[in-house]
């Protein structure tokens, strides 16, 4: 059996959750504005992703759930993630998101995952406190792969990760296989297949053997 390792925003999800909650709270152009510095390479993403939860302090708790309310799954991805549960595989969610998101889109389409590892925004007395908390601020998906792998007793070999980011890097270079999901430019040359639909990957593992068709 198998470990696949999902990224979530921009691979399992289309969504950028902080683009929707700056979207409540009226901070888009500001939380843009850091993450293009930190796509050139001004910032490193734990320096840009506490910047972009600060411009957040403040917002309702009701406003942040709203728009965690917004986030879904890709087309394709609850029936690739059920698939490969239903043929015994473990499936993962890897992302530097936040787990409330991540929950919401799950529960919409009635789908669960073994396990999520990802950041979230604390709140205290109904507001966002303008920071953020989790194993992947600092750290990195090569070692959430790494502790994935010990949890579920499941070799390198038998590894399989999807990402897009320049931060899904580590994780991808980690597994046994590669997969880019609409990747970036930095990014393609370390996959070993590259597919932009989740029916399409569907079918590959189904080539694989590894799920049904």
């Amino acid at each position: 059996m198998a470990l696949i390792a999902f990224d979530f925003d921009g691979t399992l999800s289309d969504d950028e959750m902080l683009v929707l909650l700056a979207e409540q709270y009226g901070v888009a152009a500001d939380v843009e504005d850091i993450t293009e510095r930190a796509m050139r390479g001004e910032l490193a993403y734990a320096e840009s992703l506490r910047e972009r939860a600060a411009l957040l302090d403040g917002l309702p708790e009701a406003e942040a759930e709203a728009a965690y309310e917004q986030v879904y799954l890709r087309p394709g991805a609850a029936d690739l993630i059920e698939s490969l549960r239903d043929a015994g595989h473990t499936v993962v969610i890897l992302t530097g998101g936040f787990e409330e998101g991540v929950q919401a889109a799950l529960e919409k389409e009635n789908v669960e995952v073994d396990a999520i590892t990802a950041n979230s925004l604390p709140v205290e007395d109904g507001h966002l406190t303008g920071e953020v908390e989790g194993p992947l601020i600092e750290g990195t998906k090569d070692d959430a792969l790494d502790a994935a792998m010990t949890e579920f007793g499941i070799d390198r070999a038998d590894t399989i990760a999807v990402g897009d980011g320049a931060n899904d890097l580590p994780m991808l270079e980690r597994a046994g296989r590669a997969v880019g999901f609409l990747p970036k430019p930095n990014v393609r040359p370390e996959c070993d297949l590259v597919v932009a639909r989740m029916d399409v990957l569907h079918e590959v593992f189904a080539e694989d053997g590894l799920i049904q068709s």
